[in-house]
């Protein structure tokens, strides 16, 4: 589960996200819809762990029960590893990695690369093809 309360994110005097909250329950799939400028890139970006919200002790962002608020460069780096997927607008796979190989390269760059994840890649795969 994901919960976020009274999230703010400024650039300059401009409020990209102000006090927004939300709460995703496992299992749920999510579309965020507004116009452009609304915030909708910075709220997957801070959801993401790519970008952290502005220093504020009413925000409250949590994945599973952790607050990720709480957590230093590198172990979000290494919960994003972990936990997190990315599919971009404008994504693009290595021309030089098969799709496959493409799927697993996280699990591969974070040396916990195993029988399960093989598996797991390859049902991702057939749930696309």
């Amino acid at each position: 589960m994901i919960v976020v309360e009274n999230l703010v994110k400024t650039f300059g005097g401009f409020h990209a996200v102000d006090g927004a909250s939300l709460r995703i329950e496992e299992g749920t799939i999510t579309g965020l819809i507004g116009p452009n400028g609304a915030g909708k890139t910075t709220l997957l970006h801070i959801l993401g762990t790519l970008d952290r919200p502005n220093a504020d002790p009413t925000t409250r962002v949590e994945f599973e029960g952790q607050d990720l608020m709480k957590l230093s460069d590198q172990e979000l780096a290494r919960f994003r590893n972990q936990n997190m997927g990315f599919i971009f607008q404008f994504h693009e796979l290595l021309p030089e990695f098969t799709a496959w190989e493409n799927v697993c390269l996280p699990k591969w760059l974070g040396n916990s690369f195993s029988n399960e994840n093989k598996q797991k890649a390859l049902e991702l795969l057939d749930l696309l093809g």
